[in-house]
Formats: structure tokens, sequence, C-alpha cells
């Protein structure tokens, strides 16, 4: 049985789900279509020289338009299923969300099923004869929608042909991890030293972390007078029966046992990583691009520089910012909530260990991930350098 989410959870994987915006598009159709039939016989509009004259004519048009746009609905359909295909197979599984997430797919599928819906429904709200007069406003609106829908499957044929550019699906990885980057902590107070344990949260179902709610842990904290640290960090997968949450005594404080399900909800678990607070995320899959791009199938070593250097600027982001703890205190000062992101070295290791690892006989890429190593150790704060310094390459020995 799943854990009950908290509402913030769900109005998150709502926004992230591929069928809102088709959903939209089809309600505010529907609503169009019949408020529209319901109240243009009461207006005098002067639309009689574009639109039929007669039912029979009104009802042929309609039936071609729903009849297209059902041919342009599973034309899309079949186009956007042969690129997530061809993302999966040529750059890495984890980029399927780039192409769910798009609102311009979301959008075009959206115009074609509403212009479906609304011809649907003015198609059965037609009088059955010419003396109750014709819903001319809406059968122009359905041509209107039918001109929209073909500029937007021109548009969709251009967008779709774009976004599966390696360079366009790289850029994009690395602007969401730049957004997750800038949204981290930047104090650089000492750790802080929790008290005793007094209590442990343990999942009650395995998953990945995709999201802490921090305000509502800090809320429960407040709530029984203690301090709780979030054990596993965004993007780690968590057994069931693992600590998932530690909750501590307070100095001078009386701490009560915390209620384990309203705590476990502050921590989402879903079957897959998602950008924002995991920004290791991004770092994966611009480390799954290099490899797939150097595997001995693929052999595309434009492809893996390209997202070597992507994640360069990523790490040069992070190599001046100290290792990232987000502590919610209260407005006393009490720390409340405390949880440690994944920490620089592991981010280091995804990308320069992993890749320097299968791409030793292309010196290109070597050259690079060293010239990479070199630069962080140029600007990186001294708690970042030991980490940097172990994966310095030794120079090369010229003998003359």
């Amino acid at each position: 049985m799943s854990r009950p989410r908290t509402a913030a959870a769900r109005l998150a994987g709502i926004r992230e789900s591929f069928w809102v915006v088709p959903a939209v598009f089809s309600i505010g159709a529907v609503v169009a279509a019949i408020g529209l039939s319901a109240l243009e016989l009461q207006l005098d509009l002067p639309f009689g020289g574009i639109v039929p004259s007669a039912p029979a004519g009104a009802r042929s048009l309609l039936s071609s338009i729903i009849t297209a746009m059902i041919s342009f609905t599973a034309l899309v359909f079949s186009i956007t299923i042969v690129a997530l295909q061809l993302a999966s197979s040529q750059y890495s599984p984890r980029v399927l969300r780039t192409f769910l997430q798009d609102r311009i797919i979301q959008a075009t599928l959206g115009t074609f099923i509403a212009t479906f819906l609304f011809a649907m429904v003015v198609l059965a709200a037609l009088p059955d004869s010419e003396a109750q007069g014709l819903p001319e406003l809406s059968l122009t609106v359905s041509i209107a929608l039918v001109l929209a829908s073909s500029g937007t499957f021109i548009y969709y044929l251009h967008h779709i042909t774009t976004v599966m550019q390696v360079s366009h699906i790289i850029g994009s990885i690395g602007a969401q991890s730049r957004r997750s980057i800038a949204e981290l902590p930047t104090s650089d107070e000492p750790p802080l030293v929790p008290g005793e344990v007094t209590q442990t949260v343990r999942a009650t179902e395995p998953g990945m972390v995709s999201n802490v709610d921090l305000a509502l842990l800090a809320r429960l904290a407040q709530a029984y007078d203690c301090t709780i640290t979030v054990v596993p960090a965004p993007g780690d997968f968590v057994v069931a029966g693992a600590p998932l949450l530690r909750v501590h005594a307070t100095t001078g404080g009386t701490p009560h046992p915390v209620p384990a399900d309203r705590a476990e909800q502050g921590v989402t678990l879903s079957v897959e990583r998602s950008p924002g607070q995991d920004v290791g995320f991004g770092f994966r899959q611009l480390a799954d691009i290099a490899e797939r791009a150097l595997s001995a199938s693929v052999n595309d070593v434009t492809t893996a520089v390209r997202a070597v250097q992507e994640a360069h600027d990523l790490l040069r982001r992070l190599a001046t910012r100290p290792n990232p703890i987000h502590v919610v205190r209260d407005d006393d000062g009490t720390v409340r909530v405390r949880m440690i992101s994944i920490p620089y070295d592991t981010l280091l290791a995804t990308i320069v260990d992993d890749i320097r690892l299968i791409s030793s006989q292309q010196p290109r890429m070597t050259r690079l991930l060293d010239a990479v190593v070199r630069d962080l150790a140029s600007i990186a704060l001294p708690i970042h350098q030991a980490t940097i310094e172990r994966r310095l390459s030794p120079p090369p020995d010229i003998r003359h």
C-alpha cells in the first residue's frame, strides 16, 4: 500500500504530469462549445457568408473536422512515441522526462483534442431543421480551431526535430541543474552536532527520495520539541526498513515521540529520480549520455565531449560553494530540521571517475577530463581541494 502524500507533493506530481495541459484544453473546449451552442442563437451575428447555411452542410463540415483531428492526434502520438524511443535508446532512459514535461508537446496534443471535442459537441447541438437556425459562431470557432491546429502541427514538427538534437537535450539538463544549484543554501556555518537520538523513523516502502518537505518537518519538530535529521539525501534510494528520519533531543528541551506516519509524509519517495532538490540527477543524466556515446556501439566522442563540457560548468559553480546543508531554524535560532545534500565528491566521481574509466582509449576525452579537473582545482574552495587533487593526473613524462 502506498504511503499518503502531502498536498504539496500531490500538487507537484500534478504539475509534472503529461496529462494536465491536454486535460485543461479539453475541458475548456467542451465548456466553450456548450456555452456557445446554448447562447449564440440569441445573438444576431454576421457569419452567414463564412459557414454553411444548412444543417446538412454544417454536419458535413463538422464531421470532416472530427475525422481530421483524429488523424492529427494519432500522428502526433506516433511521432512523440518514436521520439521517446529514439531518445531512450540513443541517449539515456533518464532523458524521457525532458520530452514528457515539454509544454509544446502537451499544448499540441491539447489543441488537437480540444478541436475534436469542440466540433463533436457542436455537431451534437445542431438543429434538425433550417427554421431553427444554425450556431454560426460555433461553426466559425470550429474553423478557427482547425486553422490553429494546422499551424500548431507545423510548429510541432519543427519543435520535435529541435528538441531531439542531443545539444538541445544536454542544454535542457544543464539549465534545470543550474536552477537546482541556485536554490541550494549558501551558508558556510560549521556542521551542526545533533543531540541524542530519541527516535528513528524508518521507511515503510522502498523508493528514490525525490523531495523533502522541510517546512512540514519543521512544524512537526517544533510541535514535539525536537530536531529532525533527514538521513538520505535527495536522489538516494531507500530500502524498506532503512532509517529515513532521526529525531534528536534539543538543548534544554523535552522531546516527545513524533508520529511516524506524519513524519514519513515529509519525505516523498518515487520510482524514479527527479530534478529540484536532487542536484545529482542532472549529473547522472549527463554521465549517462557521455558513457553511452563512448560505447562501442555508438562511438560518438563529440556528444560525450559536449556532455562533459556542460557538467564542467555545473561542477565549477559548485566548486565555489560549501557542501550544502539545509537547516531550518525557529525564530529563536533553535535548529528544527537538518538535511545534507549530495556531497561534491560524489558529483565529481559521477562525471570524472566514471567517464574516465571507459574513455581510457580516447585521448580527446582524457585531455578534456584532465583540463576540467585542473580548472576546478584552480578555483575550488579549500574544503573541495582534497577531493579534486585526488583526481589530478600526473604530468606526462616528456624525455628528449
